[in-house]
C-alpha cells in the first residue's frame, strides 16, 4: 500500500502522523489502544481505497505521532483528530474507530457533531460494566514485558525507542484502568447515522454493545463471529479470515453509501 500523501501535523502542541489513501468522500480511521493506523487499518485500506479518501492519524503516543507526558483521554484524542483534520481543510467526515479509536470517534460525535458524516464504532465501550469479566483484573497485572507481542513489534518497528514504547503501554494502560463510564445521554445525544460492530467473542460484551445500539437514535448493529477485531485484520496468531473480513467491509460500504 502506498499512501496518496503522508506527514505530519501540529495538533495541540505536538506532530500527529498522517497517511492520506484513494479519492472521494473522506473516512476517518481511528486505531486502538497500543497500535497504529496503518496497522489496524491494513486490510480496510486495500478494500476500500479506490472508494473513499481515507485519511489515517496515528494518535498521541502511538505509531509515527509525538509523545505526551500527561494521562490520555479521548476527549483529548478528539480534538486532535480534528486538530489535524482543520489542517487537511476537511470540513466533514465520515469516521471509523476501533477499539479505543471507536470511544474516541463517539467522543467526535458529540463534540464536533457539525463536522460528522457517518460514525462506525467497532469493538469501542462506554461503561466498564462493558468489558468481559476479569478485563480489569488482567489490566492491573499487565505490564510491558506481557504486552502483546505484535503490537510491541509494530511500534519498535516504526519507533525503535525502548522509552517512548514504555510511555505508550502506560499512558493507555492507565487510561483504561481508570476509565470512566460515557453518560447514556451522550449516546441519545448523537443525531448522525452510527455503526456498532464487535465480535461474539470480543473483549466487550456483545449485550453492552446491543445495549449502546439501543440508547443510539440512528444505529444499526453487526456480530460477528470473531474475536476483538479478527473481523477487519489479522488476529493474535497474524492469521487473515479473508472472508470474515471481505463480508465486514462490504457491509461497512454499505453503509458508508447509504
Amino acid at each position: 500500500m502506498t499512501p496518496k500523501s503522508k506527514g505530519y501535523k501540529n495538533a495541540n502542541h505536538i506532530n500527529l502522523y498522517y497517511e492520506i489513501y484513494g479519492e472521494g468522500k473522506p473516512l476517518v480511521l481511528i486505531h486502538g489502544g497500543g497500535s497504529s493506523g496503518s496497522y489496524d487499518f491494513e486490510e480496510t485500506i486495500k478494500r476500500l481505497e479506490n472508494e473513499f479518501q481515507l485519511i489515517v492519524i496515528d494518535l498521541q503516543n502511538h505509531g509515527r505521532s509525538g509523545h505526551r507526558y500527561i494521562p490520555e483521554t479521548f476527549e483529548q484524542d478528539a480534538k486532535d483528530v480534528m486538530a489535524v483534520l482543520e489542517q487537511l481543510n476537511v470540513s466533514k467526515a465520515s469516521f471509523f474507530g476501533f477499539s479505543n479509536g471507536a470511544t474516541t470517534v463517539l467522543k467526535i460525535a458529540q463534540l464536533f457533531p457539525g463536522n460528522v458524516e457517518k460514525i462506525i464504532a467497532a469493538s469501542g465501550v462506554t461503561k466498564r460494566s462493558g468489558m468481559v469479566d476479569g478485563f480489569f483484573e488482567g489490566m492491573s497485572k499487565a505490564s510491558i514485558d506481557n504486552m502483546m507481542r505484535k503490537l510491541k513489534d509494530n511500534f519498535l518497528n516504526i519507533n525503535p525507542d525502548e522509552n517512548l514504547l514504555k510511555n505508550m503501554f502506560e499512558k493507555d494502560s492507565q487510561r483504561m484502568l481508570n476509565f470512566q463510564d460515557v453518560g447514556d445521554e451522550v449516546l441519545k445525544s448523537i443525531k448522525r447515522p452510527v455503526f456498532l460492530i464487535a465480535g461474539d467473542k470480543d473483549v466487550v460484551k456483545s449485550q453492552h454493545i446491543a445495549e449502546m445500539s439501543q440508547l443510539t437514535p440512528d444505529s444499526r448493529l453487526m456480530i460477528l463471529p470473531a474475536g476483538h477485531g479478527d473481523y477487519m485484520m489479522a488476529d493474535e496468531n497474524g492469521t487473515i479470515d479473508k472472508e470474515l473480513i471481505d463480508f465486514t467491509i462490504l457491509q461497512i460500504r454499505s453503509f458508508l453509501n447509504k
